[in-house]
């Protein structure tokens, strides 16, 4: 009673109103929950004066600046690791030999043409023969001139400037030889090409470029092993700390800038400062409501389901705090953390089910952060990390491997996966802790790793049936329940309409099948299908599925075979809402013949003369409003006309399907969801697929 009265006060406000309330009093509540856990000691002391009292380090803290100024000066002391490439001197070798070897080629094709080539003709060939050498070498540029000595020259010149030009390569290059001592070492080449007497005076020029070209470094950094090198030097060294209870500054001693400056770090230094983490809070609460604003703002459903989904968001979020505020309350009475014991799991588990992943992600992430500051021990500079990062690998985990709810098996998979994470990363925690913990620390911290993962599951189912009866959630659970073929509704479509029964299994398995193909809801599909024609059981005897012989509308006016067939949408509504049914199945019932229209008994009608509106024979809608509706009204349309459609193969099939869906797109069926063109063709491409595989063809038996 109380809830309804709720829900009707909720009602008369604004969603965008009602999400600034929601969001305003979780943050009030939120920071009450959090102030005593960012506040801390503080002193008003400046440079040069003399401390008051002996100032002990309240917290144990990494001094950043220091660790970074030791790692960078062990990484500089590192000396760069090269690696030389004993295969260069003979690649480079070759690339002289190509060079020339292609020059002979293009000699070859010019002396056997028909016609004669002019010399430009003939550069351009020889360029375009070495047009990837040019491209691959920026530093090998060889003029036209220079191009037309290659050409002028004889082959036994060209071979042996190659031979020789190719030699002195290699042996220039066998041994180590870094970028930044190129210069001289071509020069020095350039001096021995112009001392060998097998290189023409035409071809000296070319060769010098050539060779000049070939010289590249034989030795180079090897920036991997020199990462890795400085990389094991910066690990190397041991992070500087701060630890808690050290003392920074005796009584009396001068508040010099390096003790100035440990006390900046603590976050010790004035008492007017002592605003600064309560701002800090207000601003992260701010930030993570303001997430949650834009998501709840931004999301594209009707209002209902909106509303819904923040105050179930909300709820869990809220329920999460108390949780967390509670455990770091008694934590004080132990030494080790007990945090560990928080169901990391259960927001994200609860809110996916809920709601959706995506807003099950973002409140993970915002609940990590709150615990981050809720678990707060002070040995950390802003947040409690490990705790934080606990919930969120515990919760990524529940939204990877919880992708159905179907069977039991499911839900303890999910289960046992987050357990699984949460011993992982207790296993972390430990080793990098670097902390002398016995066997029975070591077995505590298991044990609650075990019962986060065993909470988070054994709560959530606990606490969702509630969320499904306060807010008429459909869930998958709930969708489970319903398809259950003992539910009062399907048994009564069974035994009243056996025919319509069979048709929607089949539509089911067919809408199932093209959801999953689009990312549509592919169970919602299937339990919509299974009560989609319930409103066929007040005349079943005038539904073709269920007929034995005779057709009563052979005898009846056409629009009167209209407002019976048309009536099975509202009338099944109607059961459907009697029986409290959630309300996506009921929309389903009304939308999945959208406002088409019974084209044959229209035709009836013309062929009997009657003037009448067409509208007499258009379902009264609405049109479908979802993906799962719109593929329903296809699978239903297909499934009824390829049973009645004679000697079924795979091409006429297909044709069928493409006529049904290009006309629900061209009457404008499918103006009001947001499915695309190309997601009806993935439709179409599924439902062939499935209908072959059910109408295929079968082998004739002899007859005896």
């Amino acid at each position: 009673m109380i809830i309804k009265r709720f829900n009707k006060l909720i009602q008369l406000i604004s969603f965008r109103a009602l999400l600034f309330i929601v969001l305003a009093a979780t943050a009030l509540l939120q920071f009450f929950l959090m102030i005593d856990n960012v506040r801390g000691v503080t002193y008003d002391i400046q440079l040069t004066e003399l401390s008051p009292e002996t100032i002990r380090s309240s917290k144990t803290v990494e001094d950043t600046v220091k660790t970074e100024i030791e790692r960078e000066n062990a990484e500089k002391a590192v000396d760069p690791v090269y690696i030389y490439k004993d295969e260069v001197p003979s690649q480079r070798a070759t690339f002289v030999t190509t060079i020339f070897d292609i020059a002979l080629e293009v000699k070859k094709d010019i002396a056997e043409a028909e016609e004669e080539i002019s010399q430009a003709e003939q550069i351009k060939m020889l360029r375009t023969g070495l047009k990837d050498i040019f491209d691959n070498h920026q530093n090998l540029i060889l003029s036209d001139a220079q191009l037309l000595n290659v050409l002028s020259a004889s082959q036994a010149n060209l071979e042996s400037a190659r031979d020789a030009l190719a030699t002195l390569v290699e042996v220039n290059l066998n041994y180590p030889l870094r970028k930044d001592s190129l210069l001289p070492y071509r020069n020095e080449l350039e001096s021995k090409i112009r001392q060998q007497p097998s290189i023409s005076e035409g071809l000296m020029s070319v060769a010098i470029v050539i060779g000049r070209a070939a010289i590249v470094e034989t030795e180079v950094l090897d920036e991997e092993k020199t990462a890795i090198a400085k990389q094991q030097a910066k690990e190397a060294v041991e992070p500087t700390r701060i630890l808690q209870g050290q003392i920074i500054v005796q009584e009396g001693e001068v508040i010099t800038r390096e003790i100035y400056r440990q006390l900046e770090l603590l976050g010790m230094l004035d008492s007017e400062e002592s605003i600064k983490p309560i701002a800090g809070l207000i601003i992260l609460i701010l930030l993570q409501m303001s997430f949650l604003f834009v998501l709840f703002d931004r999301t594209e459903k009707d209002i209902a389901s909106k509303r819904n989904e923040l105050l179930v968001t909300i709820i869990v979020y809220v329920i999460a705090l108390i949780m967390m505020k509670l455990i770091a309350l008694i934590s004080t009475n132990f030494d080790l953390m007990i945090a560990f014991i928080f169901p990391s799991a259960l927001v994200t588990m609860l809110v996916r089910v809920l709601a959706n992943d995506r807003t099950a992600s973002i409140v993970t992430i915002i609940t990590a952060a709150s615990a981050g500051i809720i678990f707060h021990e002070g040995l950390s500079g802003i947040l409690q990390m490990d705790t934080a990062l606990y919930i969120l690998f515990g919760g990524f985990a529940s939204i990877i491997f919880m992708r159905s709810l179907e069977k039991r098996t499911d839900i303890l998979q999910a289960v046992g996966i987050v357990t699984l994470v949460n011993i992982v990363f207790i296993a972390f925690y430990i080793l990098m802790g670097q902390s002398g913990y016995g066997m029975k620390e070591v077995a505590f911290y298991v044990a609650a790793a075990i019962i986060s993962g065993l909470l988070s599951g054994a709560l959530m189912m606990g606490l969702l049936p509630y969320f499904e009866s306060a807010f008429g959630l459909l869930s998958v659970v709930r969708l489970i329940e319903l398809s259950n073929p003992n539910h009062p509704l399907l048994k009564k479509i069974l035994t009243e309409t056996p025919g319509t029964y069979h048709h929607s299994i089949m539509v089911a398995n067919l809408a199932e099948a093209a959801c999953e193909a689009i990312g549509a809801d592919g169970l919602l599909a299937r339990v919509g299908c299974y009560y989609h024609d319930v409103g066929k059981t007040r005349r079943p005897l005038f539904f073709i599925e269920n007929q034995m012989g005779t057709n009563p509308h052979d005898t009846m006016a056409p629009e009167s075979s209209a407002e019976i067939i048309i009536a099975h949408t509202t009338d099944g509504a109607e059961l459907l809402r009697k029986h409290k049914m959630p309300q996506e199945i009921i929309d389903i019932c009304l939308q999945h013949h959208g406002t088409s229209t019974l084209k044959f008994f229209l035709f009836k009608a013309k062929e009997e003369g009657k003037e009448l509106d067409e509208s007499v024979f258009r379902y009264p809608g609405p049109k479908p409003q979802t993906k799962e509706a719109a593929i329903i009204s296809i699978a239903d349309s297909v499934e009824a006309a390829v049973r009645s459609m004679q000697h079924p193969n795979a091409e006429k099939i297909q044709k069928l399907v493409q006529t049904i869906i290009q006309d629900r797109v061209q009457d404008d069926q499918f103006d009001e969801c947001d499915i695309s063109l190309k997601e009806l063709k993935k439709i179409e491409d599924v439902l062939c697929e499935t209908l072959n595989g059910t109408f295929h063809s079968r082998i004739e038996y002899p007859k005896e």
